[in-house]
C-alpha cells in the first residue's frame, strides 16, 4: 500500500505531462504559425506590396520554404517532448525525429538565407540581424550535433542538443510574449527595443532549455 501511494501521484503527473507539455508548446507556437499562415495568404493573394513585404514578393520561395518547415518543426517537435509517447511508441518517436531533423535544418538554413540575402527593412537593425545569424547557426549546429549523438546511441546528449534546437526554433513564439507588453505601453517599437525584445526571447528560451538539461542530468 505504501508503494502504491508513493507511485500513484507520480503516474498521474506523468500522464498529465504526456499531454500538457505538447499542448503548452503548441500554444506557444500558435502566434508565429498564425503569422506564417497570414504571410502565405498575402503572397498567394497578391496583397499590396509595401516596404515591409517587398522582399518576400521579390523572392518568395525562401520564405515559403521557411514557413512550411517551421510549421512542421514546431508541431512535430512538440510531441517529441511527451515522455509517454517516447516510451509507448518508440518507432513513431524515431520516425518523427528524422522528420524533425530535416524540417529543423531546412527551417534554420532558410532563415539564415533570408537573414543574409533579404534586404534589411527599416524596422530591423544590425543587432537584430546579428541575432538572427547567430541563433540560426546555433539551431542548425544543435540539430546536427543531436543527430550525431543519437547515431552514437548517446541518448542524453541527443536530448540536450535537440532541446536547445527546439528552444531556438520556438523563439518566435516567445518573441510575441516579450514584445506584447512593450507594444501595449509604448506603441510601435523602435529598432533597438525590438531587437532587444527578440534577442531576449531567444536567450530566455535557451536558459530554460539549459535548466531542463541540468535538471534531467541530476
Amino acid at each position: 500500500m505504501i508503494a502504491l501511494a508513493s507511485t500513484a501521484p507520480s503516474r498521474r503527473n506523468s500522464g498529465a505531462a504526456n499531454w500538457l507539455i505538447p499542448l503548452g508548446l503548441l500554444a506557444l507556437a500558435f502566434v508565429p504559425l498564425a503569422g506564417g499562415t497570414f504571410r502565405l495568404t498575402t503572397l498567394v493573394g497578391q496583397a499590396e506590396i509595401t516596404a515591409e513585404n517587398a522582399r518576400f514578393f521579390a523572392s518568395p520561395i525562401p520564405v515559403v520554404v521557411h514557413i512550411v518547415s517551421v510549421t512542421l518543426f514546431s508541431i512535430v517537435g512538440a510531441f517529441q517532448f511527451s515522455p509517454g509517447l517516447r516510451q509507448k511508441w518508440p518507432v513513431w518517436h524515431r520516425a518523427a525525429g528524422r522528420v524533425l531533423v530535416v524540417g529543423g535544418l531546412v527551417a534554420a538554413l532558410s532563415g539564415l538565407w533570408m537573414a543574409m540575402f533579404y534586404a534589411i527593412v527599416p524596422a530591423d537593425n544590425a543587432l537584430l540581424h546579428a541575432f538572427r545569424l547567430t541563433f540560426g547557426a546555433a539551431m542548425a549546429a544543435s540539430i546536427v550535433l543531436g543527430f550525431i549523438a543519437i547515431r552514437s546511441r548517446n541518448v542524453s546528449v541527443h536530448q540536450a542538443w535537440m532541446r536547445r534546437a527546439y528552444a531556438i526554433g520556438m523563439g518566435a513564439g516567445t518573441q510575441g510574449l516579450t514584445q506584447m507588453p512593450l507594444v501595449m505601453i509604448f506603441g510601435k517599437l523602435d529598432p533597438m527595443p525590438l531587437a532587444l525584445a527578440m534577442g531576449g526571447a531567444w536567450i530566455f528560451n535557451l536558459a530554460v532549455a539549459e535548466w531542463l538539461i541540468w535538471r534531467s542530468g541530476r
